[in-house]
């Protein structure tokens, strides 16, 4: 029984190992097809995760629309213009151009 204890444990370490987070400078940054990202969504990817009403405290320079979870849209597509998507708990999910 202590062996496989032993061997229990072991494996726990490894799999424990394999959780570790990647520091800041081994992660690289996702390039952003430029085409893409007209209305500059690529700014505002820090607020993902944050309520979406908090983006009623910023200023844009393009047209924004904040699209709260389970909401009726317009399915026109327009680069020019930032989307916030709202997940159930009324924090952004994705930030997007279109």
């Amino acid at each position: 029984m202590k062996f496989y204890g032993k061997v229990a444990v072991i494996a726990a370490l490894m799999a424990l190992s394999g959780c570790q987070s990647a520091s800041e400078k081994t992660v690289s940054a996702t390039p952003v097809d430029p085409a893409m990202d007209q209305c500059g969504a690529s700014q505002y990817q820090q607020y993902v995760g944050k309520p979406l009403s908090v983006i009623e405290s910023l200023r844009f320079d393009h047209a924004v629309r904040a699209i709260p979870h389970n909401s009726a849209v317009t399915m026109d597509f327009n680069l020019n213009r930032i989307n916030f998507m709202g997940d159930k708990q009324g924090a952004i999910s994705k930030v997007y151009c279109g």
